[in-house]
């Protein structure tokens, strides 16, 4: 239910930067893909403690996208 939240909220997010062009709303939908894509991978690779695996850096990648977009956005006046 989780990964298919992340994918409808990344869904969300591509309409409205299909709309308005708006790099921020673009980097919010790679970024809840990218928790989607993390969310089943270490049931699916057998790691049982998922705060061990390398998988884990892309929930990293992923909110650092976000905080940069925001960043961005709020740098540079809109």
């Amino acid at each position: 239910m989780l990964t298919a939240g992340f994918l409808v909220a990344g869904l969300f997010f591509l309409r409205f930067w299909r709309r308005t062009g708006d790099t921020l709303f673009a980097a919010f939908a790679a970024a809840f893909v990218l928790l989607a894509i993390a969310q089943p991978l270490p049931m699916l690779t057998g790691i049982p403690n998922e705060s061990q695996a390398p998988i884990y850096t892309l929930r990293l990648l992923a909110f650092l996208l976000i905080i940069w977009a925001i960043l961005r956005k709020n740098l540079r006046g809109g």
